[in-house]
């Protein structure tokens, strides 16, 4: 050491700290990770852990984290132990507010009593502000009540429940539906549905009682005959698995303030987009089944026609079709707004004549994300005069690419090189290599491709 220089030591760690000598807020953050009923454990570990876990701002009773004495118990004996259990937490809570309030659960009929004072017990006594209710869980617990003796019922859900509540976001996945002749949930501005079956009067009346909803994803649903939506307030709009591709059925969405929209596998005989000019996102995903699923696909990106402004389109690479198509869109037909556009392709001769295609509709794309895309079934063969000629990207202000599960086959390094050469003022060109090995993925970090 030089003189005049003092030497500081580094102060020693206690080897005897902790967590019981970290904060009460950072030890009820780590609780929430976990389900409520582990939670509720720890407050045996020590007088300081006792009250923790009743201050959650979350309770989570998940029923498929419940253990089992053993796989052959019967789901009743299971789900009557967790009744219990449930029971008692909410007994013991204080009474102080909560952000959500998740149960999933094996419903069996004569459990309705329980499901009731739970759900008044999280909306009254702990003003829940989400409310989250799922009674599928998973398909292996309905595989398994097969066998059972019990009778299975579904839990009737009655929204009147919901008007002293302070519910803003709802989600139900597997229940009957009672609907009050008039009803004015203002609270509520985001909700999703699953397994729910509902009449076109039902549909309205939904929509009608939630004057402030603002996001509402419906998933796994049927259509009576005319589904409506009709809302001012609505802003993101989700359609997931609606399948009744023989009924004849439609589809109505008047909706002038809706942003975004999302179809994912769902059909629909007649859809009809009106009052569309805020709508800026459009996603559309289907099994790509060219027999099967095209004119599904047809119909649905039809509608683009009445999205004047729309900034951001996802949808897979079946656009090859609509050059043989007789009902395509008109020859007048631009996406002149679309800014980014996110593609789900293969690089074959009919996916690049289709990209070329849809790029021709879209002059002012400016960023371009292209994913894998699982065929079902091998794309139709291109008429002669179309599959000979040389594909062109018309691509004038393209500033960068993305192409995501980059497996460097011969046909994605064409597509490299043509993208190179039409790219006027492409800037990057980002790759994604993805290997498949066996049974395993494998990710690999980007490789910028910049231009010069």
């Amino acid at each position: 050491m030089e003189a005049g220089t003092t030497e500081i030591e580094a102060p020693n760690p206690n080897p005897n700290r902790n967590l019981n000598d970290l904060p009460a807020e950072i030890l009820i953050h780590i609780l929430t990770l976990i389900p409520t009923l582990e939670a509720i454990r720890t407050s045996l570990v020590s007088r300081q852990w006792r009250p923790l876990w009743s201050r959650l701002p979350c309770l989570d009773f998940p029923y498929d984290l419940f253990p089992v004495n053993n796989d052959a118990e019967p789901l009743p004996v299971t789900s009557h132990r967790f009744a219990e259990l449930v029971d008692r937490a909410l007994i013991l809570r204080p009474h102080s507010p909560i952000k959500t309030f998740r149960l999933s659960f094996i419903f069996y009929h004569y459990y309705t009593s329980h499901v009731d004072s739970w759900i008044r017990c999280a909306l009254t006594r702990f003003q829940a502000r989400e409310l989250h209710l799922d009674f599928f869980v998973q398909r292996q617990y309905h595989r398994r009540s097969q066998g059972d003796s019990a009778p299975r019922d579904l839990y009737e859900f009655r929204f009147s429940v919901l008007r002293e509540s302070c519910v803003e976001s709802l989600r139900l996945t597997n229940v009957d539906l009672a609907l009050p002749a008039s009803m004015c949930l203002g609270s509520v501005r985001s909700m999703f549905l699953e397994d729910v079956s509902l009449t076109d009067q039902m549909w309205e009346l939904l929509i009608k009682g939630c004057p402030n909803l603002e996001d509402l994803e419906l998933q796994n649903g049927l259509v009576e005959q005319n589904m409506r939506i009709c809302s001012t307030s609505l802003k993101k709009l989700k359609f997931g698995y609606f399948y009744d591709c023989d009924d004849k059925n439609s589809l109505e969405i008047d909706c002038p303030n809706l942003v975004s929209l999302s179809f994912d596998n769902v059909s629909f005989t007649h859809f009809r987009l009106k009052n569309a000019s805020s709508l800026v996102e459009f996603n559309l995903s289907i099994v790509h089944h060219v027999s099967r699923y095209y004119d599904l696909w047809s119909r649905t990106v039809k509608l683009l026609g009445s999205v004047p402004n729309v900034k951001r389109l996802n949808l897979q690479n079946w656009c090859f079709k609509l050059l043989t198509s007789q009902d395509s869109f008109p020859k007048t037909f631009m996406i002149r707004n679309l800014s980014l556009l996110e593609l789900r392709t293969g690089y074959t001769q009919h996916d690049l004549v289709g990209m070329a295609a849809l790029l021709e509709l879209c002059p002012n794309l400016e960023t371009l994300i292209l994913d894998y895309l699982l065929k079902i079934e091998v794309d139709e063969s291109l008429p002669e005069e179309i599959s000979n000629k040389p594909v062109n990207l018309n691509i004038p202000r393209l500033k960068e690419v993305k192409m995501l599960k980059f497996f460097g086959s011969e046909d994605e390094n064409k597509f490299v090189t043509l993208l190179k050469k039409h790219g006027v003022v492409l800037q990057k060109i980002t790759l994604f290599p993805f290997k498949i090995d066996g049974n395993s993925c494998h990710q690999y970090p980007p490789v910028v491709l910049c231009r010069m």
